[in-house]
């Protein structure tokens, strides 16, 4: 995580002490809202005490950011908790707050609380992707995870948008070889692997997950690949190729390399 957006978070965070000095008290949604980001945020917590130990140091940067910063969250709302206890009353002597000016208020409190959920989210995404990386191997901005159970290319391809990430697909011949090793490795006794490659719409052209154009190949041409025309619309990237492509029936039952980025 960015210094940029912690600060982005505390800032949010703090004026919700601030407005509560002007509210009378909250309603039942808002009440709810708040307790729930208070729960997200222990939740997130729980683990925190024994899995920042065993992170590598490859990881251990975006672990720690994402801790800390769910700590100061979870820090800042308990005080939120504690002003709201202490000053959600008003004593008989302090003048009502106008209706409209109430209304207001309760609607930036509602505002900040999205925003803040919103955060919340966000850290919880990136704990999950540090879970992934610990389990795959982290290569520059990018982890990737083998799968040892086979799919075909389709559902191979929605577990790993399942999982919030894409069917890894190489953009340089350096990604194409990391993917070989880490496969080699993860899964030595493994073939071939599903990457997000396919010609699927329009035969001869092929596209990634995205639908985006791939300007990258690493095609077996010994092989004389790709070979399967109409019939063969997935790429498979073959250790017994060295990580040379070839395409493949996307029926076919292949293990598979998801791809997550991190932020």
């Amino acid at each position: 995580m960015s210094g940029n957006r912690g600060t982005v978070v505390v800032e949010r965070t703090l004026r919700i002490p601030i407005l509560l000095l002007t509210l009378s008290q909250w309603d039942e949604s808002m009440r709810a809202k708040y307790w729930a980001l208070f729960g997200e945020l222990s939740t997130l917590l729980g683990p925190a005490a024994t899995d920042i130990n065993v992170a590598p140091v490859c990881a251990g940067a975006l672990f720690t950011s994402v801790m800390a910063f769910a700590r100061l969250l979870l820090v800042l709302l308990l005080g939120c908790t504690l002003l709201h206890l202490g000053l959600g009353r008003p004593s008989r002597s302090r003048k009502a707050v106008p209706s409209r000016r109430r209304v207001a208020e309760d609607d930036d409190v509602r505002a900040q609380l999205d925003k803040l959920w919103q955060e919340v989210n966000s850290l919880k995404e990136m704990q999950a992707l540090q879970t992934v990386c610990l389990r795959g191997i982290k290569v520059h901005k990018k982890c990737y995870l083998a799968v040892e159970q086979p799919k075909h290319y389709h559902e191979a391809n929605e577990d790993c948008i399942a999982q919030g990430g894409t069917l890894a697909t190489p953009r340089n011949l350096k990604e194409n070889n990391d993917i070989r090793e880490y496969a080699k490795y993860s899964s030595p006794e493994s073939k071939e692997f599903w990457i997000g490659v396919t010609d699927i719409v329009k035969e001869g052209q092929y596209v990634d997950v995205n639908s985006m154009p791939i300007t990258y190949f690493n095609w077996d041409h010994a092989k004389k690949e790709p070979t399967g025309g109409k019939r063969e619309s997935c790429v498979v990237l073959s250790l017994s190729a060295q990580g040379k492509w070839h395409d493949e029936v996307c029926r076919t039952q292949n293990k598979y390399i998801c791809e997550y980025l991190i932020p």
